[in-house]
Parts: C-alpha cells; sequence; structure tokens
C-alpha cells in the first residue's frame, strides 16, 4: 500500500510538471490506483442498493438504476425498473434483513460484472414474507461519464438440498 500511494503521489508531481517523456511504472501505478478507486466506487454502489432496499427507499433505487434496468428475480419474474420500483413503492417487495456478499467483480471498459450471495429474509407483501432464502446474484453496472448506474440483474435462490 505505500508503494502505491509512494507511485501514486509520484505521478501527481510527475504530471504537474508534464515533461514530454514517461517514465516506466508510472503510468502503470495511476492505471492501479483508478482500478481501486472504481472498484471501490461499486462496491459501495452495490452497499447503497441494499441500504436503500432495507428503507424501503424507491427514490434511492431509481438513482442507482439505469431507465433500461431490467431484472430476472427471485420469484423467476423478468420486471423493469419500473416494475420494481412499483413494488418497493406499494411493499411489497421488503425485506427483514438483506446480506449481500460481493464474491467476483471484473471490469470490461466502461461494464463492470459484479456477482456473489445474498442472504435475506423477506417481509412486506411478498409471498415468501418471513422466510431466509439463499440467493446467488449477477448483476450489470455501467459507467457513464462519471456515475455508474445498474442496468441488468439476475437473482435465484439456491434450492435447500
Amino acid at each position: 500500500m505505500r508503494r502505491l500511494v509512494l507511485a501514486v503521489s509520484l505521478a501527481l508531481v510527475q504530471s504537474a510538471s508534464a515533461p514530454a517523456f514517461a517514465i516506466p511504472g508510472i503510468a502503470s501505478a495511476a492505471r492501479a490506483a483508478e482500478a481501486v478507486s472504481t472498484d471501490s466506487a461499486v462496491r459501495a454502489l452495490n452497499a447503497e442498493e441494499v441500504r436503500d432496499f432495507m428503507m424501503g427507499d424507491a427514490g434511492g433505487l431509481e438513482h442507482l438504476w439505469a431507465d433500461s434496468f431490467v431484472v430476472t428475480n427471485p420469484l423467476n419474474q423478468f420486471v423493469t425498473k419500473a416494475q420494481v420500483l412499483q413494488m418497493v413503492d406499494s411493499g411489497t417487495l421488503r425485506f427483514a434483513s438483506y446480506n449481500r456478499q460481493v464474491e467476483y467483480m471484473r471490469f470490461y471498459g466502461n461494464i463492470a460484472i459484479v456477482a456473489g450471495a445474498e442472504t435475506v429474509v423477506w417481509a412486506g407483501k411478498m409471498p415468501m414474507a418471513g422466510k431466509l432464502s439463499h440467493l446467488r446474484f449477477t448483476a450489470v453496472w455501467q459507467r457513464s461519464g462519471s456515475n455508474w448506474r445498474e442496468v441488468a440483474r439476475h437473482a435465484n435462490v439456491v434450492p435447500e438440498r
């Protein structure tokens, strides 16, 4: 970590003096620092999404999701952003607890693929209210400018053995 901070600091000093040549390693250190920052940003958005679900905050979720956002949900339904927001607004989609573990994150330019496990206790008017479920999920996030928005999600209930 100390080397990364030193390399990033050196990169900033170098960019301020703007020489016409490059010092090997400086550009790669800057890219590494940007990758850490991008990873942290997408992880923070995932945590924000869980927090918004727990609070029943449809406005917060609306801000996180692209207008074209779609979900294949644990009820095996394919739904749009508007449909999910309506479920949150109506109290249908609620959680008594929600724990998300990001196990995989990979970036492809302006696209981030996030996958992992979720443990939830359903609440509200859900058919499974009061029940514990273990889910697997995959989420696709897209960066436009400096903003990341979730564009697609798939979640399924892991069958009990």
